[in-house]
């Protein structure tokens, strides 16, 4: 029997429907995100997961539903959003510690704040001997931890992660993975992760949200009581994924 949640929702989903002229992408989707949740949305290729972050950051705009933050419409002048998306977004002119304060210099943080902020980020990612370093003077995926502990640094009402891991292997993917859940967990952050790899969403969520083909609908909602951190090779693990892929097939 799944937990009861009982965190206040961060963010509410209303009959949210959205059309590009005549293409129907999402069809009366309806659901809640709970304050400090992990969610992760899968679904078939191209059924509108991109679409439905780009409307929770303004970049679109519902045909028809609403999308709530702490109860007010979806506003990125109002609520603080922060996103990580699957292409590079670290400024390549900019140190690791400049990149991480460069968010929190355009909010006008105090300076005090910002120090504090950004050198708890950089221990407990591990940056502190990549601190004066240039991207291009790291790897791949600790130039992915730049862009990631900038929004965590943030402190953003809601975190949106569009597929940030699909260009890397699985052994950098499991690596990144783990240093999310560790600063979701030091900061309680809201995210919503879309991924298109089952096995990462099933190691990452506390709930699992399933879209239909195009035009999206929610097929399922699977609560992911798998305690932390997950044994991918267990067979409740194991059993989960089975269930998300076969719910995610075209036919």
């Amino acid at each position: 029997m799944a937990k009861e949640d009982k965190r206040e929702v961060k963010v509410q989903v209303n009959h949210l429907t959205k059309y590009f002229g005549s293409l129907h992408v999402l069809d009366d989707v309806s659901f809640d995100i709970k304050k400090g949740e992990f969610m992760c949305v899968v679904g078939p290729t191209g059924c509108g997961k991109t679409t439905f972050l780009n409307m929770l950051t303004k970049i679109y705009e519902p045909t028809s539903g609403e999308l709530r933050i702490d109860g007010e419409l979806a506003d990125p002048k109002k609520h603080n959003l922060a996103c990580v998306f699957q292409e590079p977004s670290s400024f390549p002119w900019l140190t690791v510690e400049e990149n991480l304060k460069f968010g929190l210099k355009i909010k006008k943080i105090p300076e005090k704040e910002i120090r504090e902020r950004v050198e708890k980020i950089i221990q407990i990612l591990g940056l502190e001997q990549f601190r004066h370093s240039y991207p291009s003077q790291l790897s791949v995926s600790s130039e992915q931890r730049i862009i990631i502990g900038r929004a965590f640094a943030m402190q953003p009402d809601l975190l949106l992660m569009d597929e940030p891991y699909g260009q890397m292997d699985i052994k950098l993917r499991f690596y990144l993975e783990d240093e999310v859940l560790r600063l979701w967990r030091e900061f309680g952050t809201t995210v919503v992760f879309i991924t298109h790899n089952i096995e990462e969403a099933v190691y990452l969520s506390e709930r699992c949200l399933i879209l239909t083909n195009k035009p999206a609908s929610i097929k399922e909602i699977v609560q992911n009581d798998l305690p932390y951190p997950r044994d991918i090779t267990s067979d409740d693990f194991i059993k989960m994924r089975k269930h998300i892929t076969e719910q995610i097939k075209w036919w």
